[in-house]
């Protein structure tokens, strides 16, 4: 059924195309890949509402060579895309306004084939925002939606729609949506009240198919027709339609778009999973998708076990995959080293960037002990030295709303290259960094971390009470130099850095997390902060400024 993904002018051509369906939690990157590995000729994503996708940064993932759309406050991509899938990979967004819609677009042309408005999903949360199967009965929001992306967009533009219930009010809207220049039009065909255990009206797809001159994809033939490659051509000579798009039974099976025959269940649960890992998607979503995949087979030891499963490697040792996992692992360990060796920066050794210290340090608060943080435990180190109470200077990027922070301890700055959501989280990693370079441990919930192994320590920590009344941490040391690093001071190791340093998330990305504020604890006074411009200028421990001159300045407790 398939011909050129692309027409002459270069577009995605909709026409004789076999498609994955956009699937909530479906139809995330590795299940789009796998699709294509099959032979889909075209894939959509997730419908992803104009709100969300709005609060995103575009950042280029150079660790696993993908393109992720980040919400500022979120631990995973909203949107992750690659090169494999840029010329047959689908954007569909859910939408109510057509400036929204239109800025969602520009944000994410550049990175997909084409672009779709959701105006069939019947479920609340969708129709309660004005969008989905609300706009159905709005004409003139449908043309002015598809009308401005249209004239403002380069790729092509279409819609996904249900049927009315009167077909001639289901025709009037197909021709309104003509005329407004999409490229395609894709019709489920049943109507808003209905579900999957309804049949699909092929026959109303057909008379669609038969009113317009644009490329018609007909959906929701899984339970009816489709249960098998033969029988998506099945059910696109019942509807008449130029393509047919499959969900449920792809769902169900990826390899439903093999020419040559189904696959067994675990043969696609490996092959899924092998691109779970390879673009280390969220452990819930991978587990989420195996769900489906196996159906009544949950109920199965294999299965039991699956659900009780909260780690991707866990999930990848059910298929005997677990290898498979650590190899991956140890191979973007070393992408990663390779990458912090080319931009000049390390999260194992300090190098003097224009006279400070610097690692690539992501400060993570669920990784610490509640009363434990890198700033108690150098505002600690401080005060047995007698050294002056550490001082933080916060910047914030004008264009994304992170930062970055510098902290002074003695004659010696110290920074993470890392750009965080948060001041308190900048800080932290600002602390880290400069109990690294001292050789001393930050803190970290970890028997022996990497950095340790680096450095030929070992460390054990206790909890110990004061005469204060409060727990502190103990840090308790064994250094195979035979020096106490809390002793040291402040080394003076060169090495030379050039400019920024792109951030990436190298951590497993966890659903569950997202939207979870990272509260801390933090055992020093409040602090003020003064502002002027993006620079933020900390008050010491002490409460005396650091910058007595700023002007401009808005005092809030830290």
């Amino acid at each position: 059924m398939t011909s050129d993904m692309c027409s002459a002018s270069g577009r995605l051509d909709y026409a004789n195309k076999v498609m994955l369906a956009p699937m909530v939690r479906i139809g995330t990157l590795p299940a789009r890949l796998l699709a294509l590995d099959y032979g889909a000729d075209v894939v959509y994503c997730e419908e992803l509402i104009d709100h969300s996708m709005l609060q995103c940064q575009r950042v280029e993932n150079e660790l696993l060579d993908t393109v992720d759309f980040i919400k500022e406050q979120a631990n995973h991509p909203v949107f992750r895309t690659c090169a494999t899938e840029k010329d047959r990979v689908v954007f569909q967004m859910g939408t109510a306004d057509p400036e929204r819609a239109l800025k969602v677009a520009k944000l994410v042309e550049n990175d997909v084939a084409g672009i779709d408005v959701n105006m069939g999903c019947p479920k609340e949360y969708s129709t309660k925002g004005g969008m989905g199967a609300a706009l159905l009965s709005q004409p003139e929001k449908v043309r002015e939606i598809l009308t401005t992306l249209v004239n403002g967009v380069s790729k092509p533009v279409t819609c996904k729609i249900r049927i009315l219930p009167k077909l001639e009010d289901t025709l009037s809207l197909v021709r309104l949506i003509e005329s407004t220049g999409v490229a395609a039009l894709a019709v489920h065909g049943r109507f808003k009240e209905e579900r999957p255990r309804h049949p699909v009206h092929a026959d109303i797809i057909k008379s669609i198919t038969e009113a317009v001159s644009i490329p018609v994809i007909a959906n929701g033939g899984s339970m009816d027709y489709i249960k098998s490659y033969a029988d998506i051509q099945r059910f696109r000579e019942a509807t008449g339609a130029s393509s047919v798009m499959v969900a449920r039974a792809a769902q169900w099976n990826f390899s439903i778009f093999r020419p040559d025959g189904l696959l067994s269940t675990d043969e696609v649960i490996r092959d899924y999973l092998r691109y779970a890992v390879d673009y280390d998607n969220v452990a819930l979503n991978t587990k989420y998708i195996l769900q489906q995949i196996l159906q009544a087979e949950q109920q199965s030891p294999r299965g039991q076990k699956l659900l009780a499963s909260q780690a991707l490697r866990d999930m990848c040792a059910l298929w005997d995959m677990g290898e498979y996992y650590d190899e991956v692992q140890v191979r973007r360990q070393a992408r990663r080293e390779e990458l912090e060796r080319k931009k000049g920066v390390s999260r194992y050794k300090p190098i003097l960037v224009d006279g400070v210290y610097t690692m690539h340090v992501e400060y993570i608060r669920k990784e610490y002990p509640s009363a434990v943080s890198p700033k108690t435990i150098l505002l600690d180190w401080s005060r047995r030295e007698f050294l002056p109470q550490p001082t933080y200077e916060t910047k914030k990027h004008t264009l994304d709303a992170r930062f970055h922070s510098t902290v002074t301890v003695g004659d010696k700055r110290y920074a993470s290259s890392f750009w965080h959501k948060a001041k308190k989280l900048a800080e932290q990693a600002a602390a880290s960094v400069c109990l690294k370079t001292l050789g001393m441990h930050d803190g970290k919930l970890q028997g022996e971390t990497m950095e340790a192994k680096h450095e030929g320590k070992l460390q054990s920590e206790t909890m110990v009470t004061k005469d204060d009344g409060k727990r502190h941490t103990k840090n308790q040391w064994k250094d195979l130099s035979g020096h106490s690093p809390q002793r040291k001071k402040c080394r003076t190791e060169q090495a030379n850095s050039e400019g920024k340093v792109d951030t990436f998330n190298d951590l497993e990305l966890e659903e569950k997390e997202a939207g979870k504020s990272q509260t801390q604890t933090d055992d020093t006074r409040k602090t003020e902060q003064s502002f002027t411009g993006d620079q933020i200028v900390t008050e010491n421990g002490d409460g005396h400024k650091v910058d007595e001159s700023s002007q401009g300045k808005c005092h809030v407790a830290s």
